[in-house]
């Protein structure tokens, strides 16, 4: 008696045991389970809101508004942070004001005469501190304003200068006092053209060469050329020299427009209208960069223009895009960022408006004034804003702009870039230049994460689900016990030796011998059909002894005729190539060849998926209930028949999610597409062509982006678009295993 109350005692034990391991074990995988979820979750919400901030409009604040001193003003410009503002009056002196309270610092004079006073300045031009101004007795000034910081005891301390490029002497620009109707200048260490509309109607050019004596710093001017272009209609009252000084742009009230290229002879290259009929032309400056023009009418409408090359490789001005504000009132006063392609619009009736060139986005657009507004100036970082009014006043603004490149339009459709014959997508994040004009647009990384996606899953599909097929149904056990440990453990093998053998070695093998290895192609089939006819015409007896080892006897059999294959690449390049594939395609078709392409990544990356597809589809297949099997050979089916008709609908679902699963891992891959392609952002479906992956922009970029700039947060978007791209296809296809495991699961 005692004996049974012990027994039921550790019974009862193992009971509570057993039974407190199976509920820990249950709230244990139930919290796991709620923990990956939740770090998806939090995943999902971090790059959304790293991304979210590019999307943000601008926004401006009102500081400090006061009366400027008695005189007109003809030009300002302001210092780095903000701190110092400069005022060029038509009299011809400078005031250094303190922009946040209005106070004059300093006052200085610029080297003109006291009879004399201002007739034309140059247009501004953003990231250029130099500047021209034209007299009243038909002379040219051309000076740079420069801000030079020092830190005495600690203290910043701004000390405005002005320097003279060209001397202090004012430069002959026209004879007998001709007027000056406008004014414009493109200069550097070693040049400057000059070019001037006079009261005559003519064209003049004058341009300077500038010479340093090494050994005693002294500066000399020469003129190297001068031109004069009769214009023959007096209303032309604006122009624009391009950076090079080699092209100009003419324009009058009308709209009407002469796009002139030519120095030393002038030559009117093209007649246009810049401004739609009844409106007249009210504004006209370059963006930074000095190759898109910005056109403001009496309107509100802002549009862009700039050269366009044809196939005949001359270029026109073409009108790319516009920008509405407020119709109905005359734009005032247009103002290019220094160090972006965006820039500041002004109207008679006081609005503000913030635009940006390429992503067609107005960031800002807001009534600031109660009286017109005159004139404009920024500062080069693009924080602080000083607005001069008609009423003879001035406000400082504080402006946020953060990211004003990025738009939904740059992001996911065509955009017609600077430079550029027609609209494209395009990806270029970083260049050389300070005008630059950056490309955001995410659909070639798309397109290329896709397109790299799909060959890998063209070469994988095929060998891993018809390799699982023969392991489970037909290979002899001993050897399927070699054979899947084999292949899964292919998925341990890091990507990266992957890409490394991929670009260095695979990729010189593939160029080298193009024709041999699309032979394979067709000479590999035959092979296998001899193979199989010699096959079915052995005895019987024989046949039995290897039945489950074909795979075996075929090892030699592939290595063969890969080895013929390759031999025969040098002889049928020389015989049908004219010895060199690549440029006959080049020649006839006109396709390109990459030695890092598609053709490449797709063998490579399909050789790291096939473990995935291969161990999840041949345990689907190995796992098909073996009365399913035999009812059906026991019913005269052959074993093709029971395996179309059977095995393979029972273990759709789990080949489905398979080959899901293999297509996840080629979307994400990074190494491979990295160090197997040229990682070219183009678009193009070609098999010798790279790409550029949405994960390896991703490894290339990330390191040199600046934190929270708009590449950066780019970057983040991208990998927000891989991470919905990833569940959208994962859950999509959930829901296709679930119905086809529904509609099987009778068998």
């Amino acid at each position: 008696m005692a004996t049974t109350q012990i027994s039921a005692e550790v019974a009862r034990k193992r009971w509570f045991w057993r039974n407190f391991k199976d509920q820990s074990a249950h709230y244990w995988i139930g919290f796991g389970g709620i923990a990956v979820i939740l770090a998806i979750v939090l995943i999902f919400f971090y790059l959304l809101a790293v991304t979210m901030p590019i999307f943000k409009s601008a926004s401006i604040e009102p500081r400090t508004s006061y009366a400027l001193s008695a005189g007109e003003s003809v030009h300002w410009a302001m210092e780095e942070q903000g701190t110092v503002a400069a005022r060029y009056l038509r009299s011809g002196a400078v005031e250094y004001l303190t922009p946040a309270t209005g106070e004059v610092r300093s006052s200085a004079r610029l080297p003109i005469e006291d009879k004399t006073s201002i007739v034309a300045v140059a247009p501004t031009k953003p990231a250029d501190p130099r500047v021209a101004m034209a007299t009243s007795d038909g002379r040219v000034l051309l000076f740079r304003q420069r801000f030079a910081v020092s830190y005495p005891n600690d203290v910043r301390t701004v000390t405005p200068e002005l320097e003279y490029p060209l001397g202090k002497s004012l430069i002959p620009m026209t004879e007998g006092m001709v007027n000056i109707k406008a004014l414009d200048f493109t200069a550097d260490d070693s040049q400057a053209t000059f070019a001037a509309i006079t009261g005559r109607a003519e064209l003049l050019v004058r341009s300077y060469e500038i010479s340093e004596n090494m050994m005693t710093g002294e500066r000399s001017v020469e003129l190297a050329s001068e031109a004069t272009l009769k214009l023959g209609n007096a209303s032309f009252n604006r122009v624009l020299v391009a950076p090079g000084g080699q092209a100009f742009i003419l324009a009058s009230e009308q709209g009407d427009a002469l796009y002139v290229e030519g120095a030393s002879e002038p030559e009117i290259i093209q007649r246009l209208n810049l401004v739609a009929p009844e409106r007249t032309l009210s504004s006209l400056r370059f963006l930074l960069g000095g190759f898109s023009l910005l056109v403001g009418d009496s309107q509100g409408e802002i549009s862009q223009w700039f050269p366009v090359r044809d196939e005949n490789n001359a270029y026109s001005l073409q009108k790319v895009r516009t920008f509405a504000f407020n119709a109905g009132s005359a734009v005032t006063a247009i103002l290019g960022e220094d160090r972006r392609k965006g820039f500041l619009a002004a109207n008679a009736l006081g609005d503000l408006s913030i635009h940006y060139s390429s992503s067609e986005r107005t960031v800002l657009d807001e009534r600031v004034s109660s009286s017109p507004i005159r004139m404009l100036a920024l500062s080069p970082r693009g924080y602080q804003l000083l607005a001069e009014k008609a009423d003879g006043t001035a406000q400082l603004y504080d402006v946020k702009n953060e990211h004003p490149e990025i738009s939904l339009h740059s992001l996911w459709q065509e955009v017609w870039y600077e430079g550029y014959a027609e609209p494209d997508y395009t990806w270029q994040s970083s260049a050389a230049t300070n005008d630059f004009e950056p490309k955001f647009s995410l659909m070639p990384l798309t397109f290329g994460t896709f397109k790299a996606a799909f060959y890998a899953m063209l070469v994988a599909i095929p060998l891993a689900i018809t390799g699982a097929i023969f392991t489970a149904q037909f290979m002899n056990p001993t050897m399927r016990q070699l054979v899947k440990p084999s292949i899964e453990i292919m998925e341990a093998l890091p990507t990266v030796i992957l890409g490394f053998l991929a670009g260095l070695w695979f990729a010189p093998f593939v160029e080298a011998h193009l024709p041999g290895l699309f032979s394979i192609l067709i000479v590999m089939p035959l092979g296998f059909l001899l193979m199989s006819f010699l096959w079915f015409n052995l005895p019987l007896e024989v046949k039995n002894r290897f039945e489950g080892w074909e795979a075996l006897i075929l090892i030699p059999v592939v290595l063969f005729i890969g080895w013929f294959a390759i031999q025969l690449s040098n002889p049928m390049e020389e015989l049908f190539f004219d010895g060199n594939i690549q440029q006959w395609m080049l020649n006839e078709f006109g396709i390109r060849y990459d030695q890092r392409n598609s053709l490449v990544v797709g063998i490579a990356m399909g050789f790291a998926v096939i473990p995935t597809i291969f161990s999840i589809a041949e345990d689907a297949i190995f796992s098909v209930p073996q009365h399913l099997i035999r009812g059906s050979l026991a019913l005269g089916a052959t074993s093709w028949q029971t395996l179309v008709n059977v095995v393979m609908p029972t273990a759709s679902p789990a080949i489905f999610s398979a080959v899901m699963m293999g297509f996840g891992r080629a979307v994400g891959e990074t190494m491979i597409v990295l160090m197997a392609t040229g990682n070219t952002p183009v678009m193009d479906m070609s098999v010798f062509e790279g790409m550029r992956t949405l994960s390896a922009n991703i490894a290339v970029e990330m390191p040199e982006s600046e934190v929270d700039s708009s590449h950066y947060r780019v970057l983040f978007l991208a990998a927000l678009v891989l991470f919905v791209f990833t569940f959208l296809f994962n859950t999509g296809a959930e829901v296709v295993r679930q119905r086809l495991r529904n509609k099987y699961s009778n068998l």
